[in-house]
């Protein structure tokens, strides 16, 4: 199979395994995915499972026909990847490894030796050229083994990236890339985020056309969704509106409560509602919702003054994966000394940044008058947002939507009459109250300042102290003229018909502009309130917080160069151009200062 005119695939298409790492069904099987590179010399990427070693082989051969192969790239060590390198070695012993100082250790303990002789060791941002094709290596550590490269070629703007990316199920599998490659993420690299993030972060400097992984199908279009996608995994925030609930049940009443509470949910407005028997599952799946949903409902009863065992092994399962970023409600059972809640909360309490919802249900046995109401009036917390996000059910005229503004972070909404477009702002002041008068100040540079010239009307986001990073590199590191920041969700609709984000806000305000202030440089609006929603009592997002807590810390130690002060990038040598463009948030170099 052609990737591109020099690179071909060589993997393999197991079709009879069952269970991937001796836990993860696979009803579809699994691909082993490996690469030949041919230019002058060839370098063939990584090896593949021991059960297809001639398979591979004769690909190889076949490929490449009376050519031999000068390196094996080895990106990732795992046997599922490795098992051939020593049967590689004994068919080519011409050929030279290339991989990581510690992939060469692991090698020595798999094989008995590290090929000291036929090897070269290669380290971040290292290089080796096969003739037109220069392969650039970059270190990858616990994506998801400490000894992890991956390698971009420059040449045809091919990223082969290890495990990243990957999914379970054979090539030739008819699914849903997302679904398993969700499942595949989380359970098996799920809780090493912050090392995804930091790779994702390399990534951003590349210009990458394909993405190769060591499973599942070669990525050629739509990256952007592949890569978003890893984002939102890998910095645990939901994809995803909707409740999980999870429970377990002996006798049948945690069950009743559960399918009772899924009917309200679905009744009030939830936009998923998804219902997980622990004991029946796969286990794998029901961790996969969780982690891609907001809200988590988990219900059990009191086991031996515990809980019961399959809901233990969930919990374990979310905080072995660092399980955060959610609202998490808890429902209980015991027929004399209920404990189940009181026990999950200490079991979520190493996870960062759950918010507990003021109701926790009690059943004693079974549903009586007293837990019936706490039930509702969970459902009624967990879809308070939902119901003020529905035109029918909204209070459209809650004017306490104006105490959320302060010297906070806001996004403005807006239509240029074929997009909806957004931008971060600072500057939100409410002016009068006799009438409500809103001023917005706008850089006259950014777009969104023209659009609303035009079209005379925005909306006001108010954004939550749970908003990710990400929400900024959207609406705040690229201009709405040159992308739709809107590509990758379906936006909700206020009655001026303008865009307002369906999460991480606690209200939105519908303002037309009554007036326009000419400020040299800004330009500022001032604005009537057509149009004010509450969507939760979450915290309001400030300018401080966000420095604080949200905004990337630059890794500077060690490091000479300068740093983008929008968005942490590090520019590294003596001098920075001066029509440097920042490749993250598309600033110029007055926004960076010199590492001291």
């Amino acid at each position: 199979m052609f990737i591109t005119n020099d690179i071909k695939y060589i993997g393999v298409n197991d079709k009879k395994i069952d269970l991937f790492e001796g836990q993860y069904v696979v009803p579809n099987g699994m691909s082993y995915n490996s690469y030949a590179v041919i230019d002058e010399k060839i370098a063939i990427f990584d090896t593949v499972d021991a059960a297809f070693t001639h398979e591979w082989l004769d690909n190889i051969q076949n490929t490449l026909g009376n050519r031999k192969p000068d390196y094996l790239i080895v990106q990732h060590m795992e046997p599922d990847h490795s098992a051939n390198i020593a049967n590689f070695m004994k068919a080519y012993p011409d050929a030279t490894i290339v991989s990581s100082a510690k992939a060469f250790v692991m090698m020595k303990n798999f094989f008995g030796t590290d090929f000291e002789d036929r090897r070269i060791v290669v380290g971040e941002g290292e290089k080796l050229t096969l003739g037109k094709h220069e392969l650039n290596f970059v270190t990858a550590p616990m994506v998801h083994w400490p000894e992890v490269i991956v390698t971009y070629d420059s040449t045809d703007k091919v990223l082969f990236s290890a495990d990243g990316f990957g999914k379970f199920g054979a090539l030739d599998a008819d699914e849903d890339w997302a679904c398993e490659a969700r499942r595949y993420y989380i359970g098996i690299v799920g809780k090493y985020g912050a090392q995804v993030q930091a790779l994702l972060k390399k990534a951003a400097g590349l210009d990458i056309g394909i993405i190769c992984p060591l499973h599942g199908p070669v990525l050629t279009e739509n990256l952007g969704y592949y890569i978003g996608l890893y984002n939102t995994w890998s910095s645990y925030q939901p994809e995803t509106e909707g409740v999980v609930i999870a429970y377990t049940s002996v006798y049948g009443n945690t069950k009743k409560a559960v399918l009772q509470l899924a009917e309200q949910l679905r009744a009030k407005g939830c936009p998923k509602v998804t219902v997980t028997d622990l004991a029946r599952c796969d286990m794998a799946e029901a961790v996969e919702d969780a982690f891609r949903y907001s809200k988590l409902v988990l219900a059990t009863t009191t086991y031996n003054a515990e809980i019961f065992p399959f809901m233990r092994e969930f919990i374990n399962h979310l905080t072995e994966r660092n399980f955060s970023n959610r609202t998490v409600a808890l429902i209980e059972n015991g027929s004399w000394a209920p404990l189940a809640a009181k026990v999950m909360r200490e079991m979520l309490s190493k996870c960062k940044n759950l918010t507990f919802t003021d109701t926790t249900v009690k059943i004693m046995s079974a549903l009586n008058e007293e837990s019936s109401a706490q039930l509702s009036a969970l459902s009624d917390e967990l879809c308070r947002d939902y119901l003020a996000q529905q035109d029918s059910t909204a209070n459209k005229n809650d004017l306490n939507a104006l105490f959320n503004i302060g010297y906070g972070l806001y996004v403005v909404t807006s239509n240029d009459g074929k997009k909806d477009n957004g931008l971060i702002v600072n500057t939100v002041t409410q002016v009068t109250n006799t009438p409500n008068k809103i001023a917005v100040t706008i850089n006259k540079e950014n777009y969104s300042h023209h659009i609303i010239k035009q079209t005379g009307i925005m909306n006001i986001n108010c954004l939550t102290t749970d908003a990710p990073f990400s929400v900024f590199e959207t609406f705040g590191f690229q201009s709405g003229r040159n992308v739709d920041k809107f590509a990758d969700s379906t936006p909700l609709r206020s009655d001026n018909g303008l865009a307002f984000l369906p999460r991480y806000i606690n209200s939105f305000m519908s303002l037309k502009v009554e007036q326009y202030i000419d400020l040299d440089t800004h330009g500022m609006f001032i604005c009537s309130v057509t149009e004010a929603r509450v969507i939760s009592d979450k915290e309001s997002m400030t300018y401080a917080y966000y420095h604080e807590n949200v905004k990337p810390k630059p890794e500077t130690d060690g490091k000479t160069g300068y740093v983008c002060k929008i968005c942490g990038y590090i520019y590294e040598g003596d001098d920075i151009p001066e029509d440097f463009i920042c490749p993250l948030c598309k600033h110029g170099v007055a926004d960076f200062e010199k590492i001291k």
